[in-house]
């Protein structure tokens, strides 16, 4: 074979291997907020509502710091993240709400003790460094620290936007589908069981958990030991 299509495919076999490590990176870039003037651990994009959610969890302390960022309907609404410490949904969510007030941007609380009820007031957990900002792409961002229990290893968070305020009262949200699909669990804690003691899982089960990144992972893999054995055989 020609020096021409051995450096090909060497070229091809870099090219591989670097596909291999973007697939495990952890990458935050796509979700970068555009403020951008606090790190954190974690980011993912929510499943509802154009929202992001970047977060650190620090067991020391038990604290959650994060920043939420949506955008809200009209550029004079509102955005809340909330967690629920009793149940899976809206009702009895401990929210964190902002909005525009004489031109600032503003953070209150909110014990959201049922539908119908949307009080301002203290939480029943402590919260600290709240603040928010906007931006000219039309998102809010919500920052703030959260205190959780000790032994929580997964939160429900709700999250949603509103389309304005009046006299500091935040107007009723949308009730359509994106809106109601806004509530999940958020994983504070990742459990790693041993090799040994864990069942081998069904090919249908292994199927149903892989995400893209393996399958991403596994291809490129496969070309690298193809290439490789080309070039043995050279």
């Amino acid at each position: 074979m020609g020096s021409h299509s051995l450096l090909s495919l060497l070229l091809l076999l870099c090219l591989c291997i670097s596909l291999i490590s973007a697939t495990r990176a952890t990458d935050c870039s796509s979700l970068k907020l555009t403020g951008g003037k606090k790190q954190y651990s974690n980011c993912t994009e929510l499943p509802a509502l154009n929202s992001t959610l970047h977060f650190t969890y620090n067991a020391t302390n038990s604290s959650l710091s994060m920043a939420f960022s949506a955008p809200p309907p009209k550029s004079d609404g509102w955005i809340a993240w909330a967690v629920n410490p009793t149940a899976t949904g809206m009702a009895g969510s401990q929210a964190l709400l902002a909005f525009k007030a004489n031109g600032s941007m503003v953070v209150k609380t909110y014990n959201i003790s049922s539908y119908s009820s949307i009080v301002e007031g203290k939480l029943s957990f402590d919260v600290w460094d709240l603040e928010a900002e906007s931006h000219k792409d039309g998102k809010m961002v919500i920052y703030g620290s959260v205190k959780v229990a000790g032994s929580a290893e997964k939160l429900i968070q709700v999250w949603q936007v509103g389309p304005g305020v009046v006299d500091g009262h935040p107007m009723k949200h949308e009730f359509a589908k994106a809106n109601l699909a806004a509530v999940g669990e958020l994983q504070l804690v990742q459990k790693l069981s041993p090799a040994a003691s864990s069942p081998s899982p069904s090919p249908q089960a292994a199927a149903n958990s892989n995400s893209g990144y393996w399958v991403s992972e596994m291809n490129a893999e496969f070309w690298i030991l193809g290439l490789i054995s080309l070039l043995i055989l050279m």
